[in-house]
C-alpha cells in the first residue's frame, strides 16, 4: 500500500486494513497465546474498572439528559460490580475448548490420498450492536479465543463506554503479546461509519448485528460484507390437546414473563380447542397475575366473558409483533396442524415451543416446525449459549446458513480442507 494509498484511505477502511493483517498473524496463535491474552484482559478490567466507569458516567449522563428510558440506561450502566461480572465472564472463556485446528472429519481415499477438513478463524469479524458495553468485551473475548480479528461499532450512545473498554483490552493483549490490532473500535459516531464498515468487501470477512429489528434490517439489507443474521424473536408456545395443564401454564408463564426484553421470550399463545375450554381460564388468570396483557382472537376474548380478566382484540399487527413487553397475542387453532401452518406464516424463526404428552404430536411438530430451536415440553426461554452448555454465545443466528441457533466458538470459525499426499497426480 502506497503512502498516497494511506493518506486518502478513509479511517474505518484504514482499521480494516489493520485487521486483516493482525488476524493473519493471530490465526496460527496456539491456545496457550490466546488463553494468556483472555486473562490478561480480565485482570485489566478489574485494574482499570474506575477509568472505565469514569467513561460510561458520560454516555449514562448524555443518554438520560437525552430523555432514554430507563431501561435502555440500566443497560447501558457499567458498574464495579458489573465489571468484575464481565470479567469473570472473559475468564471462563479461557476454559473452553480451543475449536481452531478441530477435525470436523477425516479419511483416507482408496487412492491412499489423506483428506481431513479442520476448523479455522473466520479472519475479520465485525459486530455491529446497540447500547450494551458489555458486548464489547464478549465479542472481543470470543473472537480472540476462536482466532478472528474483531471491529466493533456499538452504537454512539455508548462510544465513550466502548472506547475506555477497547482501550483497555488492546492493552492487555499487547501485554501478553499479541496485536493490539487483533481489537479495534470502529472510528466515529455516524451512520457513515457503519455504512462503511458494511461495504468493505474483501477486507471484513463476516458482519454479526446484535440488536433491535431495525438495526438487524439495516445491516442485513444494505451490506455487501456477508451477514450472519442474529434474530429477532416471535416465538410462539403450543399447547396440544393432550397437555398436562399445570405444565402448560409454568412453561408458558416462564417463556412469556421471566423476562420480556429478550429475543427468546414468547409473544404468541396457541392453544388447541379441544383443551381450550380447560387451559384457558387456568392461563389468563395466571397471565393477568403476572401482568400480562393478552391480545386474543374471539375464541380468547369470549373465553374471558365473565372474568375479571381483561383480553383486548388481536388484529394481524399483533400475530407479527415482537413486544418485548408484558403482551401476549393468543389465538384457538383446531389442529396440531394448524398451529404450524400460523407459526410458519408468522414465526421469525427463533424458537417454538409445544406442550404435549403425546409422542406423536411432538414427533410432527419438531418435523414441521422451520426455526433454529424447537422445544418439547420446555420453555423458549431456554435458548441461550449458556443454557446450551456452550459457555458464551455471539448472539443466536436465525439464518440457515453456517450458523442456527445460540452461536459459540465452532459458530466463528470455517473449515478448509488438508489434502495430503505422496506423490499423487490424478489420472
Amino acid at each position: 500500500m502506497t503512502s498516497s494509498h494511506a493518506s486518502t484511505e478513509s479511517p474505518v477502511i484504514a482499521v480494516a486494513r489493520r485487521a486483516r493483517e493482525a488476524a493473519a498473524a493471530l490465526a496460527p496463535v496456539p491456545r496457550r497465546a490466546k488463553d494468556a491474552a483472555l486473562l490478561a484482559i480480565a485482570d485489566a478490567l478489574v485494574a482499570r474498572s474506575t477509568e472505565i466507569t469514569a467513561a460510561n458516567a458520560e454516555d449514562v449522563e448524555r443518554a438520560r439528559a437525552a430523555g432514554t428510558a430507563e431501561s435502555v440506561i440500566d443497560r447501558l450502566t457499567l458498574t464495579e460490580e458489573r465489571i468484575a461480572a464481565i470479567a469473570s465472564d472473559v475468564r471462563s472463556v479461557v476454559g473452553l475448548p480451543d475449536p481452531v485446528g478441530e477435525v470436523v472429519r477425516g479419511y483416507t481415499l482408496p487412492n491412499g490420498l489423506d483428506v481431513r477438513q479442520l476448523r479455522v478463524p473466520l479472519g475479520v469479524v465485525g459486530i455491529i450492536y446497540e447500547a450494551r458495553p458489555n458486548v464489547t468485551v464478549d465479542a472481543a473475548a470470543l473472537c480472540l479465543k476462536s482466532g478472528n480479528a474483531v471491529l466493533l461499532r456499538g452504537s454512539a450512545s455508548a462510544y465513550r463506554s466502548n472506547t475506555a473498554l477497547i482501550a483497555v483490552l488492546r492493552d492487555a493483549v499487547t501485554t501478553a503479546g499479541l496485536p493490539a490490532d487483533v481489537i479495534q473500535l470502529v472510528p466515529g459516531e455516524s451512520r457513515e461509519s457503519v455504512t462503511e464498515l458494511m461495504r468493505a468487501r474483501g477486507l471484513v470477512d463476516v458482519l454479526i448485528p446484535r440488536g433491535g429489528a431495525s438495526l438487524i434490517r439495516t445491516v442485513v439489507e444494505g451490506s455487501t460484507v456477508p451477514v450472519i443474521e442474529t434474530g429477532t424473536g416471535n416465538c410462539h408456545v403450543y399447547v396440544d390437546a393432550q397437555a398436562d395443564l399445570a405444565m402448560a401454564v409454568s412453561i408458558l408463564l416462564n417463556s412469556k414473563a421471566q423476562r420480556v426484553s429478550v429475543c427468546n421470550s414468547a409473544e404468541t399463545l396457541l392453544v388447541h380447542q379441544d383443551i381450550a375450554g380447560e387451559f384457558l381460564p387456568l392461563a389468563l388468570a395466571a397471565l393477568a397475575e403476572a401482568g400480562v396483557t393478552v391480545h386474543g382472537d374471539e375464541a380468547v376474548l369470549k373465553a374471558a366473558e365473565g372474568t375479571a380478566v381483561q383480553v383486548v382484540p388481536a388484529t394481524d399487527t399483533d400475530w407479527e409483533t415482537e413486544y418485548l413487553s408484558y403482551d401476549l397475542a393468543a389465538a384457538v387453532v383446531p389442529s396440531l396442524d394448524a398451529a404450524v401452518a400460523h407459526i410458519r406464516r408468522w414465526s421469525s424463526g427463533h424458537t417454538e415451543a409445544i406442550v404435549t404428552t403425546s409422542q406423536a404430536a411432538a414427533r410432527r411438530f419438531t418435523q414441521l416446525v422451520d426455526a433454529a430451536t424447537v422445544a418439547v415440553n420446555a420453555s423458549t426461554r431456554f435458548t441461550d449459549g449458556a443454557e446450551f452448555g456452550f459457555g458464551a454465545e455471539i448472539g443466536i443466528s436465525t439464518q440457515k446458513l453456517h450458523a442456527r441457533g445460540p452461536m459459540g466458538l465452532p459458530e466463528l470459525t470455517s473449515t478448509k480442507y488438508v489434502v495430503t499426499g505422496d506423490g499423487h497426480v490424478r489420472g
